[in-house]
């Protein structure tokens, strides 16, 4: 259905959720992100299902959060700031909620919120070629779940996230513990099919609850705590007034999405 931003199939055991907007890298907008939580909630209460695989049509898994249509939504208060803030976490967080395990397969660009996303999932797969990135910082917003430093550490983090560097390829990414395996791109998918294929043929209670100990030991250790306390940031940050955020969104409103991405990378000397 055109209306219909992801497509869900099954092979077997394993369910296979596609992004399916390939005409804009599959950005995320408020229907995706909707369509995305009701098939994760449906598929982790599927007795059928054992695990899941991520991944996206075309020639990318995500370019992230729709920057074409947050430009026509009404942020004008700081209480719309935070329901579109809090939408977007809800999405993120999905995929680490579901209590069947998730595999992302990326390829193409993997950036801002489908980082997160992929971040999120239990394992991830990188087609050689794959870009990575968390611009924000390089127009004025902010990461809506902090995921990287409970994945790398705080120095890598604060390397990707304080430069806004979105140029880090899958190697780089394998090396510092974002990505389980880089892959030829042809071999990508099948790659994520095989591993969610040999996670459906183990026990089903040792799968879900040995998922739900590992997210639980971080838990313990505060991450719910610390994603909601910067989640507060971060919808103060987009409530907040700058002169990187004005100027983005006056070339964006007249100029073009692609004039105000050039705009806001053009300060910046090549990075990782």
């Amino acid at each position: 259905m055109s209306d219909r931003h992801i497509r869900i199939r099954r092979e077997g055991r394993v369910a296979v959720l596609t992004f399916d907007r390939p005409e804009v890298l599959n950005a995320f907008n408020n229907e995706t992100m909707a369509q995305c939580v009701e098939a994760l909630r449906e598929l982790g209460q599927d007795p059928e299902v054992r695990s899941i695989v991520v991944h996206g049509a075309g020639r990318a898994f995500s370019a992230g959060f729709d920057l074409k249509a947050s430009a026509t939504r009404d942020m004008s208060t700081i209480d719309k700031v935070q329901a579109q803030m809090e939408r977007q976490f809800d999405f993120i967080m999905s995929f680490w909620r579901c209590p069947k395990p998730t595999i992302a397969v990326v390829h193409g660009f993997c950036m801002a919120g489908a980082f997160e996303v992929a971040l999120a999932c239990d394992l991830t797969i990188a087609a050689e070629g794959t870009r990575f990135g968390e611009p924000e910082v390089r127009f004025g917003t902010g990461i809506v779940a902090m995921l990287l430093p409970w994945m790398v550490g705080p120095k890598h983090a604060k390397e990707m996230l304080l430069i806004g560097n979105d140029k880090m390829d899958a190697r780089r990414a394998f090396e510092i513990g974002i990505v389980n395996e880089v892959v030829a791109p042809e071999a990508a998918l099948d790659r994520g099919l095989q591993l969610a294929r040999d996670i459906a043929a183990s026990s089903v209670p040792s799968v879900l609850l040995t998922k739900r100990a590992i997210n639980r030991t971080y838990e313990i250790m505060g991450l719910w705590e610390a994603l909601k306390s910067s989640l507060e940031i971060d919808i103060i940050l987009n409530a907040s007034p700058s002169e990187e955020k004005a100027e983005f969104g006056r070339l964006r409103r007249e100029e073009g999405l692609k004039a105000a991405l050039a705009w806001r990378d053009a300060r910046y000397s090549d990075n990782r």
